[in-house]
């Protein structure tokens, strides 16, 4: 049967070595469930894999659109189930990688049926938001639809405003039209979590900060300054450096800051993947044991 093998898991944790090693060994393609390696501008602060990497196996979804394209999970689920079905015409198994929740979620579990967001409701919207601020939106949705509102993350400015959009343009609370039922794709899915303990998952999270200064963040986020009011560039490692070019702090509280927020996603998935309990569990560097779990004989982590 047709097979959709997910690897997912915290930032840092070390999927990328991981998964070319297994599409590898299966000559099959990756497809990255990453909502931010997808811009082609935010290379370094999404730590999109190496040329070399690349260069190892087919990816997709991987800096293919603009931080000023709009673009959003239900966009990704469409587009991600038809280039999966092309490459089932020609591989049994496709792997699927990464660390965005709602892009997992909805290739392997269905976006709920949302109306078509129209230019000029979002255009108004977003005035609202960039004018007023959060605090703005998040009020509307209160009104809107209070049921979301006491579920949402309201720090999470995107989904606030997606939510009040879909309000506006469907004219019922957005609650409403969530789906409670997963849809059925046609081909199975095994999802594979990979974790370590928190010390060490922590100690990588901050040396892969290091290195991406080392690498440059700080000048790919000041080429990206002009669009830092996108939501595309509401990024952990991004919005900390802003901070600081606007004298709100200075470099070493922006570098902490960053380390410390992406301590914090790293929790927030592991919260969310967890309450999937079709997930199995493993250290990343346990090779052997994931091979087994997935009938492969799997080599050693990809050397760069």
């Amino acid at each position: 049967m047709k097979t959709l093998l997910v690897l997912l898991g915290p930032t840092g944790v070390g999927k990328t070595d991981l998964s070319i090693a297994v599409a590898r060994a299966l000559d099959t393609a990756i497809i990255s469930c990453d909502s931010r390696q997808i811009y082609k501008e935010m290379s370094i602060g999404t730590a999109v894999p190496s040329p070399e990497q690349l260069a190892a196996v087919k990816h997709y979804f991987i800096q293919t659109i603009s931080v000023q394209e709009y673009y959003n999970s239900w966009q990704f689920e469409v587009q991600a189930l038809e280039k999966i079905r092309m490459l089932f015409q020609e591989k049994e198994v496709v792997v699927m990688t990464g660390g965005s929740m709602l892009y997992i979620d909805a290739v392997c579990k269905g976006i709920d049926d949302i109306p078509t967001i129209s230019p000029e409701l979002r255009a108004e919207l977003m005035g609202i938001y960039e004018r007023e601020g959060l605090e703005a939106i998040r009020q509307m949705l209160k009104e809107l639809d209070p049921v979301f509102y006491g579920q949402v993350d309201l720090q999470n400015g995107k989904r606030v405003l997606h939510a009040v959009e879909v309000c506006r343009m469907a004219g019922v609370p957005y609650s409403s039209l969530r789906r409670n039922t997963p849809k059925d794709r046609g081909f199975r899915i095994v999802r594979i979590g990979l974790n370590r303990d928190r010390e060490e998952l922590y100690e990588r999270i901050d040396r892969r900060v290091d290195q991406m200064l080392a690498a440059g963040l700080e000048e790919e986020a000041r080429r990206l300054w002009p669009w830092r009011h996108l939501n595309a560039l509401n990024t952990v490692g991004y919005k900390e450096l802003f901070d600081y070019f606007e004298g709100k702090t200075d470099f070493d509280e922006a570098v902490r800051l960053i380390k410390r927020n992406s301590r914090r996603y790293a929790r927030k998935q592991l919260s969310w993947f967890r309450r999937d309990s079709d997930i199995r569990w493993f250290h990343p560097d346990d090779y052997e044991s994931i091979g087994k779990a997935i009938g492969l004989s799997l080599e050693g982590p990809f050397s760069r």
